[in-house]
C-alpha cells in the first residue's frame, strides 16, 4: 500500500472513530486510526459474546456470588455496563456502602480540612487534561464530582487524607459508575483493603510491593534481576507509577479497565501478574541494555504497542505466561522486604 492510500483509509478510519474514545479521551495526533478499526472490528465480536454471557449470567441481579464461573467470567472481561455491579459486589464495596447508609453525604457535610481541600484542588485541574468529562468547559464536567469524592475520603480515612495519584484513580471510578458514593466506596475497597499502606504519607505497602516484585524477577527472569542489578536500576524508578496510578496513563485505557475488573475480584496479585508478563515479553531488551538510561527507555517502551493495545489478548497471557503466583508465596516475599524496609528506615 503506497503512503497516499494509507493516509486516505487513515483519514477515513478518523472519520468513523472519532477523535475522541469512549470514556472521553482525546486520541493523540499520532494515534494509527486504521490499526485501531482492525483491532476493534475482532474486539467488538468477543465484547459481544461476553455481553450475552454476561446477561445469561447475571439475569437482572444486583447481587453475584463469589465462584469458579464468576472469577473465570471477570478474567475474559466484564461489560462496561455490568462493571459498576461487579466492581462493587466484588470488592465488598456494596456490603460497606450498605452498611453505612449516609455516611458518604454526611462526610461531604462535616468540618472540612482547608489544608486537606487545598492540596485536592491543586490537583483537580491536573487530572485527565486529554478527557473531555474533567473540563470546566464540558457540559457534564465531573470536576465537582472528583472533588467531592476526594475531600469524603479524605475525611473518612486521615491517615491517608489525599495523596497525588489518588485523583486519577477516583477520576477512573467515575467514569465507570457515574456515581459518587460508589466512586467513594470502591476507592475505600481499593485504599483501604486492596492496597493498604500504598497511600499512606510512608507508602510502606507501595515501596514493599515494588520490592516484592524485584524478588519475584529474580525468581522468574533471573537475566533480568542480572541487569537491573549491574545498572544500578531501582525497582522504584521503573514501576512506581506503574502501581501507584494502577496502570492509568501506562497503557491503554481499554487494558486497564480489564486488570481492574480482576484486580477488584482477586486483590494485589494482579498487579504483579501484570507487570511481571510486561517484563517477560521484554526481557531480552532488558537483558541487551547496556547503562540505565537505556533500562528506562526500554521500561517505557513495553507499555506501548499492539502486545498491550490488545487488551484481551494481553490479559490471557497475564494468567499463563507468568506462571504460578500464590498467595502463600507473595504473603512471604512481603513480609521479608517489609522487614528489610523498616530496619534500613528505621
Amino acid at each position: 500500500m503506497d503512503k497516499n492510500s494509507r493516509a486516505r483509509l487513515q483519514t477515513e478510519a478518523k472519520l468513523r472513530i472519532g477523535s475522541v474514545d469512549p470514556y472521553g479521551f482525546e486520541r493523540s495526533e499520532d494515534f494509527d486510526y486504521s490499526s485501531y478499526e482492525e483491532l476493534m472490528s475482532v474486539y467488538l465480536a468477543v465484547l459481544t459474546r461476553r455481553s450475552i454471557k454476561w446477561s445469561k449470567l447475571l439475569k437482572g441481579k444486583h447481587r453475584v456470588q463469589k465462584n469458579v464461573k464468576l472469577k473465570r467470567y471477570v478474567r475474559k472481561g466484564v461489560p462496561n455496563e455490568h462493571r459498576a455491579l461487579i466492581w462493587m459486589t466484588a470488592s465488598g464495596a456494596q456490603d460497606q456502602l450498605d452498611h453505612n447508609p449516609g455516611l458518604y453525604q454526611s462526610l461531604l457535610s462535616t468540618q472540612q480540612d482547608d489544608k486537606l481541600l487545598e492540596t485536592i484542588r491543586t490537583d483537580l485541574n491536573r487530572t485527565f487534561p486529554d478527557n473531555i468529562h474533567f473540563r470546566k468547559s464540558s457540559e457534564r464536567s465531573l470536576l465537582a464530582s472528583l472533588y467531592n469524592v476526594l475531600r469524603a475520603y479524605g475525611h473518612h480515612n486521615p491517615d491517608v487524607g489525599y495523596c497525588q495519584g489518588m485523583n486519577f484513580i477516583a477520576g477512573y471510578l467515575l467514569l465507570i459508575t457515574k456515581d459518587e458514593e460508589k466512586s467513594f466506596w470502591l476507592m475505600d475497597a481499593l485504599i483501604g483493603r486492596i492496597l493498604p499502606d500504598y497511600y499512606t504519607p510512608v507508602m510502606l505497602g507501595l515501596k514493599t510491593d515494588q520490592e516484592v516484585l524485584g524478588e519475584l524477577v529474580r525468581l522468574k527472569a533471573p537475566g533480568v534481576w542480572r541487569t537491573m542489578l549491574d545498572n544500578n536500576v531501582l525497582w522504584s524508578l521503573v514501576v512506581s507509577r506503574w502501581f501507584i496510578c494502577l496502570f492509568i496513563d501506562v497503557l491503554p485505557v481499554e487494558t486497564v479497565l480489564r486488570i481492574w475488573d480482576c484486580l477488584f475480584y482477586e486483590g494485589s496479585k494482579i498487579l504483579f501478574r501484570v507487570a511481571l508478563t510486561l517484563i517477560h515479553r521484554h526481557q531480552t531488551e532488558i537483558q541487551t541494555a547496556s547503562s540505565l538510561p537505556d533500562v528506562c527507555d526500554v521500561f517505557k517502551r513495553m507499555t506501548r504497542g499492539p502486545f498491550v493495545d490488545e487488551s484481551h489478548a494481553f490479559m490471557q497471557r497475564i494468567f499463563t505466561e507468568t506462571g504460578s503466583l500464590s498467595r502463600t508465596t507473595l504473603t512471604k516475599l512481603r513480609t521479608k522486604c517489609r522487614a528489610k524496609l523498616t530496619e534500613e528506615e528505621s
